[in-house]
């Protein structure tokens, strides 16, 4: 086991370092800094004078990959790469555009944006996969069709309406809960009520078709055949046996939401005023400021990586047929 962790951590490096190569050619090739002095400082009236000035004081006025002005090593270490992306393997995210501390910025949101994915993701789905194992045992019934309808509706509804059709309700209307606002500690916890139940419901159509499938592919299968011939009951099929069985796509589809998991929503947190990572993003790109944009993409790479490496270990955990060589 040790030796396939470490195997697989290994394999992960050249892929975080594409993405963080590709990621900063993109920033720097479709925004050069010049670019970027003149969209923080407002395109009317900068003088080259104040773009050069940004650029020092921000760590820009250095060539992207080589440096022609230096000797040895120093060509290749006096760049913008080397100063602004390097240091991300470390988790040294330096500083922002406007001077703030990324890291520290990031310690802080992390918790806000746990708080709401955490419980949104768990009751999704406890509640998605025993909807779906409920549709499935009523199979072919009117009431599985009906449940089918419900769930397509579900999924064409955007986001947005349930957002804002729940502060609407909840909170202007029956003013059960803030409409927005966040208080860290124990109190806080009637700010996340509403963000957690947007984020429950605007995932039960898509959560709710997409295991109804998996438990539906899985009852055409030979062992299910066989154990209703040893006399088990539909719901003992259901609950011992399918719901095994689809455990691995049910992590692998699991493991897409881990990122998430750490960086929060973008809409809900906007909408609901938390201070999370997802509108920690969202300011970034609305103040272009790409240093925050560009650690985000990359701490997203790496949650995603990691996640992977986590399914590949819970795999072994669920299903005995999978062996680790």
């Amino acid at each position: 086991m040790t030796a396939y962790i470490l195997r697989r951590l290994l394999y992960a490096v050249p892929i975080v370092l594409g993405v963080n190569v590709l990621t900063f050619v993109l920033f720097f090739v479709v925004n050069t800094p010049d670019d970027m002095a003149r969209m923080f400082l407002g395109e009317k009236r900068v003088t080259p004078e104040q773009i050069a000035q940004w650029k020092a004081e921000r760590g820009y006025d250095k060539p992207l990959f080589y440096n022609t002005d230096e000797t040895g090593l120093r060509r290749f270490t006096e760049t913008i790469f080397v100063a602004k992306s390097l240091g991300l393997f470390l988790f040294d995210f330096g500083k922002s555009d406007s001077g703030r501390d990324i890291g520290a910025d990031i310690r802080t949101r992390m918790w806000p944006s746990l708080a709401i994915a955490v419980p949104t993701l768990l009751v999704g789905l406890a509640f998605n996969i025993t909807f779906a194992l409920l549709v499935v045992y009523l199979r072919g019934t009117a009431l599985d069709t009906g449940a089918v309808v419900l769930t397509v509706a579900l999924m064409s509804i955007s986001s947005l309406f349930y957002i804002i059709g729940g502060q609407y309700v909840f909170g202007k209307l029956m003013r059960l809960v803030p409409i927005s606002g966040y208080e860290p500690g124990l109190g806080g916890w009637r700010f996340l009520i509403l963000p957690v139940m947007v984020g429950v419901v605007s995932g039960i159509g898509s959560g709710t078709r997409w295991y109804r499938t998996l438990f539906l592919e899985e009852m055409g299968k030979d062992y299910v055949r066989t154990a209703r011939a040893k006399g088990l009951s539909e719901g003992a099929v259901l609950f011992r046996h399918v719901l095994r069985n689809a455990l691995i796509p049910i992590l692998t589809g699991v493991v897409v939401l881990l990122p998430l998991l750490f960086m929060g929503s973008l809409l809900i947190e906007s909408f609901f005023g938390i201070p999370g990572l997802g509108s920690y993003t969202i300011e970034a790109i609305n103040r272009q400021d790409f240093a925050i944009v560009r650690a985000m993409v990359f701490l997203g790479t790496v949650l995603y990586i990691l996640g992977l490496l986590l399914t590949d270990i819970a795999y072994t955990l669920v299903d005995p047929r999978v062996r680790l060589e």
